[in-house]
């Protein structure tokens, strides 16, 4: 056990001094005793605070309107799920039986509760300058790429994600498969795909761009938005 929380720790880029509280984080109901709901509940205070902060001093100009739609968005089930997702939780969970064989090392409620468990133990263990280095290393680059002059930015992905769950879909994995142009004027291709069978494509000046065009066909595609 040692060895894979080693493993974990090094990917959340924190050592735990109490290992015990990495341990309850990674924990579900289901496993028994110690389970993570109570640092579900405050890690969910926590990324709040923190991710608040960020998009404020960020975006010095924004009214409070804007700054909860950007919170809003970061802070959504369905994001927390892919943060998760990209740091591999699902595998480091420790789940009842029944649990694991209904699949719950994927199911995006359950790993998303894991990521705010984990911030609570880092903030717990180390402090709130731990807890927001964490944050923000897990959501600068995001925050710092979003375009104030589209609000709607995420909706395309989000919608997508949200009905891939309505749908009992795994999350769509997004993958940039050409690229062209000069540095000063890039356009990239994405392929959107789920379970490496490629679904739809979009193109744009950024990858952000091409993934909404392809998270926007996916959706005309299942038959969300007109063709």
């Amino acid at each position: 056990m040692t060895r894979v929380l080693d493993t974990l720790q090094a990917r959340l880029g924190h050592r735990y001094a109490d290992a015990a509280l990495l341990e309850r984080a990674l924990t579900h109901r289901s496993f028994g005793a110690g389970h993570n709901e109570r640092l579900e509940f405050l890690g969910d205070a926590v990324l709040g605070f923190v991710v608040g902060e960020l998009i404020y001093r960020f975006f010095p100009d924004l009214q409070e309107g804007a700054l909860s739609k950007i919170k809003a968005h970061l802070v959504s089930s369905t994001t927390l799920a892919t943060k998760a997702r990209d740091l591999g939780i699902g595998r480091f969970l420790r789940m009842g039986t029944g649990e694991a064989r209904s699949g719950g090392a994927e199911k995006l409620s359950l790993v998303a509760d894991a990521f705010e468990a984990l911030i609570a133990a880092i903030y717990l263990d180390g402090g709130l300058a731990s807890a927001a280095d964490f944050v923000n290393r897990m959501f600068g680059p995001e925050i710092s790429g979003i375009d104030v002059g589209d609000l709607s930015f995420h909706d395309y992905k989000t919608a997508l994600q949200e009905t891939a769950q309505g749908l009992g879909l795994p999350l769509p994995d997004y993958r940039v498969v050409d690229e062209f142009g000069p540095d000063h004027e890039k356009a990239f291709v994405v392929e959107l795909s789920w379970d490496g069978a490629p679904f739809a494509y979009g193109r744009g000046s950024s990858k952000r761009e091409a993934q909404r065009k392809a998270a926007k066909e996916a959706l005309k595609k299942l038959g969300r938005l007109p063709a």
